[in-house]
């Protein structure tokens, strides 16, 4: 007998830090606004309001560009305490509806509903009803995708936003995959994007016709999971005890780079995104790793453990200009930088607001 389609939620918090600002100073409710670094720093976009997106504006983004682009917007400084507690309020209320749900972020869960009786086992209404229960107690809105895997409900809950509630059946997914343009992919970045572009793969029907051996051969072990996807298929459980073992940011540059100055930069920027993951997932970090591929695909890392959690502070940035010396940098042009956070250990508030004051301070 054939199992039952699981019933999988996910919950997105629409806007997240930048709601919670809106909610708590009424004056900035309507407005563009930029949670993160000052414009007139070296500081990145942690989030920002729908008003300030209508302008380009994205997370992760360096504020001076935002500035640029959205002039009149407000720029607020992290208050991540307030964020856990708005957060902590939002896991209750998944505790109390389900068994198993695997909180990704402050912002974001999977919740796996296929054993719940609620509401006649319609994971919809469950869906519908714990978006309700998040709006009444904490003024914020969440964002909902439902489906029978964690792929499809991610992409679910992209849809429809802010306040979405989207439903993917299982009689609907292996189409719906196919008509999906892969930079819509979950998990597929920039580099991967350009990557499957230039091997005439535009939709996730394109890449349903490559075989798994040539898939493999092009992506390595990310080869099956793309395999899967592409029919619909991600086998995946929602673990509620999954613990992560690092954060890890990288680009791959259009044109190769050898200037030192301009890989230094980088690497700041690629340090700032993933603390600003870090302290997201409410964490702390003691070993920093930098990679580095070149222009002839040789690649390097090199790493240091150190004995207080990694911030985003002078020694810090000292430390990255360290780790590239015997590296042959200067010599040979770069395609590819990396920054990898590990070492992780569950984030003390005292220390993480420290951090973040650090990191969103940067003159």
């Amino acid at each position: 007998m054939e199992a039952a389609p699981r019933k999988i939620i996910h919950i997105d918090m629409d806007a997240f830090y930048a709601a919670v600002e809106q909610r708590d100073h009424p004056h900035y409710r309507n407005k563009p606004i930029i949670v993160g670094g000052k414009p007139d720093s070296r500081g990145v976009v942690a989030t920002c309001s729908y008003e300030a997106r209508q302008f380009g504006v994205r997370s992760a983004m360096p504020s001076a560009h935002a500035y640029r682009l959205c002039p009149q917007a407000i720029f607020v400084k992290p208050r991540f305490d307030v964020y856990r507690e708005a957060s902590e309020i939002i896991r209750g209320i998944f505790a109390r509806y389900c068994e198993r749900f695997e909180p990704l972020s402050l912002d974001e869960a999977y919740l796996d509903v296929s054993d719940s009786e609620l509401y006649q086992g319609s994971a919809t209404l469950l869906a519908k009803h714990i978006k309700q229960e998040i709006r009444r107690q904490t003024e914020l809105v969440a964002s909902a995708g439902i489906s029978y895997n964690k792929f499809l409900a991610k992409i679910a809950s992209d849809l429809g936003k802010p306040d979405g509630l989207y439903l993917i059946t299982p009689e609907q997914g292996p189409a719906f995959v196919e008509n999906l343009a892969i930079g819509k992919f979950h998990g597929i970045g920039r580099a991967t994007e350009q990557k499957m572009y230039d091997l005439g793969i535009v939709t996730g029907k394109d890449l349903k016709q490559l075989p798994l051996a040539e898939l493999q051969r092009h992506f390595g072990k990310a080869g099956q999971h793309y395999y899967n996807i592409a029919r619909g298929i991600d086998p995946r459980q929602v673990n509620s005890n999954r613990a992560r073992k690092s954060v890890g940011i990288e680009t791959t540059f259009d044109h190769d780079i050898a200037d030192l100055s301009t890989i230094l930069r980088y690497l700041q920027d690629l340090l700032e995104k993933a603390l600003i993951r870090l302290a997201e997932k409410d964490m702390t970090a003691y070993t920093l790793t930098v990679k580095i591929k070149y222009q002839n695909f040789v690649q390097i890392t090199r790493g240091r453990t150190l004995a207080e959690p990694i911030s985003n502070s002078p020694n810090t940035r000292l430390l990255l200009t360290e780790l590239l010396k015997n590296t042959g940098i200067g010599t040979a042009k770069v395609r590819l930088l990396g920054v990898t956070l590990s070492g992780l250990e569950n984030g003390d508030k005292r220390l993480g607001q420290y951090r973040q004051m650090d990191l969103f301070d940067l003159g």
